[in-house]
Protein backbone atom coordinates (compact mmCIF):
# COMPACT_ATOMS: atom_id res chain seq x y z
CA UNK A 1 0.00 0.00 0.00
CA UNK A 2 0.89 3.68 -0.50
CA UNK A 3 0.37 6.40 2.00
CA UNK A 4 0.22 9.69 0.65
CA UNK A 5 -0.20 13.50 2.52
CA UNK A 6 -0.61 16.53 1.17
CA UNK A 7 -0.64 20.12 1.96
CA UNK A 8 -2.02 22.44 -0.24
CA UNK A 9 -2.23 26.32 0.15
CA UNK A 10 -4.50 28.37 -1.53
CA UNK A 11 -4.35 31.80 -2.34
CA UNK A 12 -6.80 33.46 -0.12
CA UNK A 13 -9.19 35.52 -2.70
CA UNK A 14 -9.13 32.14 -4.57
CA UNK A 15 -9.99 29.78 -2.05
CA UNK A 16 -13.70 29.09 -3.03
CA UNK A 17 -12.79 27.91 -6.33
CA UNK A 18 -9.73 25.78 -5.30
CA UNK A 19 -12.21 24.15 -2.20
CA UNK A 20 -14.56 23.11 -5.19
CA UNK A 21 -11.24 21.68 -7.13
CA UNK A 22 -10.81 19.60 -4.41
CA UNK A 23 -13.93 18.64 -3.40
CA UNK A 24 -14.45 17.49 -6.93
CA UNK A 25 -11.12 15.71 -6.97
CA UNK A 26 -12.44 13.75 -3.31
CA UNK A 27 -15.76 12.70 -5.84
CA UNK A 28 -14.18 11.47 -8.64
CA UNK A 29 -11.06 9.96 -6.98
CA UNK A 30 -12.97 7.81 -4.62
CA UNK A 31 -14.83 6.34 -7.74
CA UNK A 32 -10.68 4.78 -8.43
CA UNK A 33 -10.67 1.26 -8.41
CA UNK A 34 -7.30 1.70 -6.38
CA UNK A 35 -7.89 3.90 -4.12
CA UNK A 36 -8.80 2.87 -0.74
CA UNK A 37 -8.64 6.05 1.39
CA UNK A 38 -8.73 9.69 0.07
CA UNK A 39 -9.90 12.18 2.88
CA UNK A 40 -9.73 15.94 2.25
CA UNK A 41 -9.48 18.39 5.74
CA UNK A 42 -9.10 22.14 5.93
CA UNK A 43 -7.16 23.83 8.65
CA UNK A 44 -8.79 24.83 11.13
CA UNK A 45 -6.66 27.98 12.19
CA UNK A 46 -6.06 28.77 8.65
CA UNK A 47 -8.74 28.45 6.31
CA UNK A 48 -6.73 28.70 3.27
CA UNK A 49 -4.80 25.34 4.26
CA UNK A 50 -6.22 22.11 2.99
CA UNK A 51 -4.99 18.44 3.78
CA UNK A 52 -5.83 15.39 1.85
CA UNK A 53 -5.08 11.86 3.29
CA UNK A 54 -4.73 8.84 0.90
CA UNK A 55 -3.92 5.27 0.80
CA UNK A 56 -3.62 3.52 -2.52
CA UNK A 57 -3.79 -0.24 -3.47
CA UNK A 58 0.08 0.24 -5.58
CA UNK A 59 2.27 2.57 -6.72
CA UNK A 60 0.26 1.68 -10.48
CA UNK A 61 -3.03 2.81 -8.76
CA UNK A 62 -1.52 6.14 -7.66
CA UNK A 63 0.87 6.50 -10.88
CA UNK A 64 -2.76 5.85 -12.99
CA UNK A 65 -4.94 8.86 -10.78
CA UNK A 66 -2.17 11.37 -11.20
CA UNK A 67 -2.86 10.78 -14.99
CA UNK A 68 -6.47 11.39 -14.67
CA UNK A 69 -8.38 14.67 -16.05
CA UNK A 70 -9.46 15.98 -12.90
CA UNK A 71 -6.08 15.97 -11.54
CA UNK A 72 -4.31 16.94 -14.80
CA UNK A 73 -6.60 20.23 -14.69
CA UNK A 74 -5.66 21.27 -10.41
CA UNK A 75 -2.34 20.74 -11.61
CA UNK A 76 -2.87 23.47 -14.33
CA UNK A 77 -4.82 25.50 -11.43
CA UNK A 78 -2.08 25.15 -8.96
CA UNK A 79 0.54 27.87 -10.29
CA UNK A 80 -2.05 30.64 -10.18
CA UNK A 81 -4.37 29.82 -7.37
CA UNK A 82 -2.03 28.39 -4.47
CA UNK A 83 0.54 29.83 -2.51
CA UNK A 84 3.04 27.31 -3.72
CA UNK A 85 3.47 23.83 -4.82
CA UNK A 86 1.64 21.36 -3.04
CA UNK A 87 4.00 19.35 -0.73
CA UNK A 88 3.87 15.82 -1.11
CA UNK A 89 4.80 13.13 2.04
CA UNK A 90 5.11 9.70 0.82
CA UNK A 91 5.00 7.90 3.87
CA UNK A 92 5.32 3.90 5.67
CA UNK A 93 2.86 2.68 7.92
CA UNK A 94 5.03 1.66 11.32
Amino acid sequence: MIYLTAIIKAKPQYLDEVRAVLQRMVTETRKEKACIRYDLHQETTDENIFVFYEIWESKEGLDAHNQQAYILDFGHMAQEKLQQAPTIYLTKKI
